[in-house]
Order: structure tokens, then C-alpha cells, then sequence
């Protein structure tokens, strides 16, 4: 946990790391945190320089015994000094002598992995693997950080056994300088390709965060990237049921905040994508309802910056089920019309020109608003309507899927965010999918590190979505799914990272290269498998 009081993480004059958290040396090294600071001679590479704690002599002298460089091999005084103190002796493991994770707590090759220069892409021969333990991307080369910017809960405020920051939040100009700072930080330090994944950012900060860094870091954030790729996963594997492509069928969201926005946005790009229509054309087959009614343009004013996109030319209306059946611009040569609210449904739903949804997708993270009437009209003029009730927990879903199977009588491809067990309705067993973010983030990251990614670009998230999407086998139809087993996730997870390398490398923003041969078989390799050596 990085706290606002013992920032700051750099010092201007000096270009290193002045403060960090106040927090006992012992706790930084049980979490895996390493210390480091920049070169204060600034070298042309951006160099990180880590302080000496070991002498790394015996690992080199075992190293040049193999075939091949070692990337440990190098003049300590351009590039890394010799890594933090290798506290568990995992530098003295030689391939004869392993030193491994059931003897010492931790995996050999530790030290080496979080050392930021040993941890960016370099080779290691195969022999260096074996002997160091290095077989899959270790838990070690990610480290948790929370930065905590204080609490507006007065209950914690006044808690004497609350141990984070007390202080109201910081906002504004205050919060951007100290996410500026930990940003810069982290480049200065680990360079160029350090992946830095955002989660559980409020809607304000997130969007904002995500616009103002992705041009020049490597940043993700799971919540409306992640979220939106498994969701537009699910949309590709869908249409092998309901036919058509993206582009023929009308989306409606309840629920317009990071996620909503993130998946609608998707959606728009991977339409624009198939269809070569600008993303301004493609984003008016997609609504979304929000705690005040349908985002429509006369709300202009009063929208949220993310919500602006979507407000397109309608009367005002306030619930979801008025939304679903008075969903009623017409759509003349990429030209709204406005129409009468008091033209009949029956007209409305026969009307060929009629915007009526199709899929029907919840971000609200309020329980039970899928309600009867709502799936019902669904299903009214949708032989097989698409519901996708993505808010978690399971006490928040809009709506169950014994309810969506039952009110729809079996016509509803249905999925989740939270895990739902099997319905049996009119004598066949429906499976419900798990619209799961873990489906994507761990390939997608992986693919972004095998590759040497400078850069997370739309196209890669696409990449994603229909890797997942493809894994999809037609026995998983018959059941219902429109997901692949989450049992398979290695799986899932390898031809994911295939993929995502694989665009990296065609937009040119890789920079480990060559480009492997078969990108499924390095990304297996590079997995971390907890498979330990047996003695009896």
C-alpha cells in the first residue's frame, strides 16, 4: 500500500525515489517489494540502477560452464548492479543443484525475476531455465500496490484500528499529481514495457486515468477493458445461434458507468471493424439507460463525459421497460427520425424500420431489474434474445437464470457475471456461462509481456475477444453456452495470449523479437505451472 503522506516517489531534484511507505523492512520483503532508484547520471538507456546487496560471483561462474550468454553476464556498472539481497541463496542454484520452491519457500530464479532488468523480455537458454527455475512468468513478477488517498467514511475516520491514511479523500488536482508521480515512477524505473493494470478505479478516475496514460504507458484497466472484451466475447459466440453479424442486431444497456460504456464501446469498434462504417455510425445501434432513463441527446448538458457518445436523438424516457418497448427512432440511410411516442407497439415491433433490441445486457449492479415484464417483452420479438445480467454478486444479477429461462420459455441465450447452476425447464437442462473477466486479463497480459508490448491498442482487445470466441465447441451450444468450460482456462488463456502477441506484432509495437514460430507453444511456455519435483 502506497499512502498519500509518505509519497513522494520522486524527488525532483535528484530524479529518484525520496520516500516510500512507511512500512517495516520485513513486510516489504515478504511482499516481493523491490526498492530501487534511477540513475542519478541519467544514462541515454534509462537505466535502473538497484542497490548492491550480493555479489552475484557463483551464479556467473555457474553460468559460464553452460552454452549460451547469460543475461546475469553483463558490466554491472551499465547495467544492473547486482540485484537485491538474495536472501533465500537462490543465486547459488546450478543445474546440477537446483534450488527449489519446496526446500527454500520460493521459487529459484526469484531474485532474478524481480530485478527489473533481468524481468523485460530478455533470454534465458533453456539451461538457464531449468537451473533457476524460470519455466512460466513466477507470481514474483507481479507486485499488488494500492495507493491509498485517505476515506470519507467517517465510521473508519474515527476507528483507532484503522491503519490507512486518515484523511478525506484527495480529489482534483491533488489526486492527479500523486497518480502522475506513482506513473512516472514506475516507467523511470522499469522502463518502457512494465505493465501497469488498473482495477476497481471509481468511474471519474477511471476513464480519465485510462485517456491520460495509454498514449505513453502500458496501461490496462480490467473493469471497462476486460470487462468489455469477454462481453463482446460472448456477443461473437452468440451469433452462431442467433445468426446475422454485430451489425444486425440493436443493443440496450442498463447501466451506463466504466463497464456499460466500456463493453457499448467494444460493441461500436468491433462493428465499425466488419462493416468499415465510421465508430460515429456504428454507435447508434447501441442505447443505455442509466439511473435517470435513457441516455438521449436533450440530456446533453447534464451527462458525464463517457456518457456523451451514446445520447442519441429520442424522447426522454425513464425505465427500462419503456426503453425496451419505446425504443422507436427510425433509421432511414444512417438518418434518425424522430417518432411519436404514441405510435402503438404493435406498430412499432412489426415495423421493419424499427429499432427494437435484441441483446439485452445489465452493468447496473441492481438486483433483480430484469424484471418479468422486461424479459417477457424480450422474448415477445426475439425469437432467441440475448440476456446478459453481468452485475456481481449473485444478490445483484438482474435477474437469475431460472428467471430468464423460465419468463422467456427457453428462447434466451443467457449469461452472467455471477456463477448460476443449471436450469431444467420443459424437460431440457440449460448450462448459464459465466461472463468472467478472468476469461481474458491473465492472456491478455500475458500476450502483451511475451510480445514486448509498448502499447495497448483497441485492435488487441478485439484480438482477445475473438480468441475467446473461437474456443467455443458446438457441444458447448447444445448446452446452452456461449462461453468455452472455465476448466480449460490454460488453455483458454494460451491461444488468448497467441492472439494478442500476434496483433502486437502486426501493429509493430513489439519489441521482443524475432517473433516466436508458434506463439500458442511460447505462451505455454511462458505460463507459470506449480509443479514441483517429486521424491518418493
Amino acid at each position: 500500500m502506497i499512502s498519500l503522506n509518505s509519497s513522494t516517489f520522486l524527488n525532483s531534484s535528484s530524479s529518484s525515489f525520496s520516500r516510500i511507505p512507511k512500512v517495516p523492512s520485513l513486510q516489504l520483503q515478504r511482499r516481493g517489494l523491490v526498492i530501487v532508484k534511477a540513475n542519478a547520471a541519467g544514462d541515454k538507456n534509462g537505466s535502473v540502477l538497484v542497490q548492491q546487496q550480493q555479489q552475484q560471483s557463483e551464479l556467473k561462474e555457474g553460468l559460464r560452464e553452460r552454452e549460451g550468454v547469460s543475461v546475469i553476464d553483463m558490466d554491472p556498472k551499465s547495467t544492473v548492479g547486482g540485484g537485491v539481497r538474495d536472501m533465500y541463496g537462490e543465486d547459488t542454484a546450478t543445474e546440477d543443484q537446483l534450488v527449489t520452491p519446496w526446500a527454500l519457500s520460493v521459487a529459484s530464479g526469484y531474485t532474478l525475476l524481480r530485478d527489473p532488468h533481468h524481468n523485460k523480455g530478455l533470454a534465458f537458454t533453456d539451461k538457464e531455465r531449468d537451473a533457476h527455475y524460470l519455466r512460466g512468468l513466477l507470481p514474483p513478477a507481479c507486485l499488488p500496490i494500492t495507493i491509498d488517498v485517505g476515506t470519507n467514511n467517517q465510521k473508519l475516520l474515527e476507528d483507532e484500528f484503522y491503519i490507512g491514511l486518515r484523511q478525506r479523500r484527495a480529489t482534483g488536482q491533488e489526486y492527479a499529481e500523486l497518480i502522475d508521480e506513482f506513473m512516472t515512477a514506475v516507467k523511470q524505473n522499469y522502463g518502457e514495457k512494465v505493465l501497469v493494470q488498473f482495477e476497481d478505479f471509481a468511474n471519474h478516475n477511471a476513464f480519465d486515468l485510462l485517456a491520460r496514460y495509454g498514449p505513453t504507458h502500458l496501461v490496462f484497466n480490467d473493469d471497462i477493458q476486460g470487462t468489455a472484451s469477454v462481453v463482446l466475447a460472448g456477443l461473437i459466440s452468440a451469433l452462431r445461434v442467433v445468426g446475422g453479424t454485430l451489425a444486425d442486431h440493436r443493443f440496450l444497456f442498463l447501466g451506463a458507468g466504466e463497464a456499460g460504456t466500456g463493453i457499448a464501446e467494444l460493441i461500436a469498434l468491433e462493428i465499425s471493424k466488419q462493416t468499415g462504417e465510421p465508430l460515429e455510425e456504428t454507435r447508434k445501434n447501441i442505447w443505455l439507460v442509466d439511473s435517470k432513463g435513457l441516455i438521449v441527446s436533450s440530456r446533453m448538458e447534464s451527462l458525464q463525459h463517457f456518457k456523451k457518445p451514446w445520447a442519441h436523438e429520442h424522447e426522454p424516457v425513464s425505465t427500462l421497460i419503456d426503453a425496451v418497448n419505446v425504443i422507436i427512432s427510425l433509421y432511414f440511410s444512417h438518418l434518425y427520425v424522430q417518432c411519436n411516442m404514441a405510435l402503438s407497439v404493435e406498430f412499432l415491433f412489426s415495423s421493419p424500420q424499427a429499432i427494437k433490441p435484441t441483446v439485452l445486457i445489465g452493468s447496473s449492479g441492481v438486483g433483480q431489474t430484469f424484471t418479468q415484464e422486461v424479459v417477457e417483452a424480450m422474448a415477445s420479438f426475439n425469437e432467441r434474445p440475448v440476456i446478459l445480467a453481468l452485475s456481481n454478486p449473485t444478490s445483484q444479477s438482474e435477474c437469475t437464470a431460472e428467471q430468464a429461462y423460465t419468463w422467456s420459455k427457453g428462447q434466451a441465450i443467457f449469461a452472467s457475471g455471477s456463477p448460476f447452476s443449471p436450469v431444467e425447464y420443459d424437460g431440457k437442462v440449460f448450462v448459464p456461462g459465466q461472463a468472467n473477466n478472468a476469461y481474458i486479463f491473465p492472456g491478455f497480459g500475458l500476450g502483451l509481456i511475451i510480445s514486448g508490448a509498448i502499447r495497448v491498442h483497441d485492435d488487441m482487445l478485439l484480438a482477445a475477444s475473438e480468441a475467446l470466441a473461437n474456443q467455443v465447441a458446438d457441444e458447448n451450444y447444445e448446452n446452452g453456452l456461449i462461453y468455452p468450460p472455465f476448466s480449460n482456462i490454460r488453455k483458454i488463456s494460451a491461444n488468448i495470449a497467441a492472439s494478442v502477441a500476434a496483433k502486437v506484432y502486426e501493429l509493430g509495437l513489439a519489441t521482443c523479437l524475432p517473433r516466436p514460430d508458434d506463439l500458442v507453444k511460447y505462451a505455454e511456455s511462458c505460463m507459470y505451472s506449480p509443479a514441483y519435483r517429486g521424491y518418493r
